[in-house]
């Protein structure tokens, strides 16, 4: 039996594979750039025709840890908002699309829409009433409204993406566990939680590659006791030059634990969003 790759036409598949080679290049290039010019000395870093032939030395690692550039604190507040305001997202974000995707009213995808619309937000929109908040609660400068400030955003993408998985369970599983005498909470927790394992995934890596990320919400809310790595990066970008050599260490920092972390679980990822990408819900 002939194939559909087979009976795609040769230019067709050049076509193709030419599309996906040219996307890799695109996204490839910067960032073997970026981590190669981590490891060049500040002459090479700047000198007018790019050096591929260079002395790799750690120097601006270096100087990234020690005296007054440390970087340790940075990477501290960063690790601290992201996970814990994605462990929440994930956490209420199950719940609230669990429910979602079990209830029967008529105006479910209007709720649905409702929840992410709030997504689509400008940022700039968002932070005006959310920095009037925080300095009535004293959250400015602190990991507690870095971490909510990263929830308010990430968490209406969570609840309408869980929903989404939810929604793939058969009705049929849950109702067999309570026939067998399972509490609903137990049900949820036993038999309807371990089926949206990759689902969980999926929504924890993504949320936190948004607050990893994230650069608005820190430069407006976080202070000298909660910046993040974004924001240490920016300070290497002054009126008198731009630290070419420290900067692309930071951004190697930044980008490469995202990278590691997808890796990691990319099993679970692809299968996450293929699942919450043909749901009808």
């Amino acid at each position: 039996m002939t194939s559909a790759i087979d009976r795609t036409p040769l230019r067709a598949r050049l076509g193709v594979r030419a599309v996906v080679i040219v996307g890799l290049l695109w996204t490839l290039v910067p960032l073997v750039w970026m981590v190669a010019s981590s490891f060049k000395s500040d002459v090479d870093v700047t000198a007018a025709e790019p050096e591929f032939l260079f002395q790799p030395t750690l120097e601006n690692y270096r100087s990234l840890f020690t005296g007054a550039n440390n970087l340790g604190p940075y990477i501290w507040h960063s690790v601290l908002a992201s996970g814990i305001s994605s462990v929440l997202a994930v956490a209420i974000g199950a719940l609230a699309g669990y429910g979602l995707a079990g209830t029967r009213m008529r105006a479910k995808k209007h709720v649905a829409f409702w929840i992410i619309s709030t997504r689509m937000a400008p940022i700039a929109v968002v932070v005006l009433p959310l920095f009037l908040l925080f300095r009535g609660a004293n959250l400015i400068d602190s990991i507690p409204g870095l971490i909510l400030a990263y929830l308010t955003f990430n968490l209406p993408f969570a609840i309408w993406l869980m929903s989404a998985f939810f929604a793939e369970v058969p009705p049929s599983v849950e109702e067999s566990a309570l026939v067998a005498g399972c509490t609903r909470w137990q049900a949820f927790w036993h038999v309807v939680l371990p089926l949206t394992k990759s689902g969980l995934v999926t929504t924890f890596v993504l949320c936190l590659v948004f607050s990893w990320n994230d650069y608005a919400f820190a430069l407006v809310f976080s202070g000298p006791h909660s910046q993040t790595l974004p924001i240490a990066a920016d300070q290497l970008v002054t009126q008198t030059g731009i630290d070419w050599g420290q900067l692309t260490a930071i951004g190697t920092i930044v980008v490469l634990p995202m990278i590691v972390a997808g890796l990691a679980v990319r099993r679970w990822l692809v299968t996450g969003l293929t699942l919450g990408a043909v749901t009808g819900e």
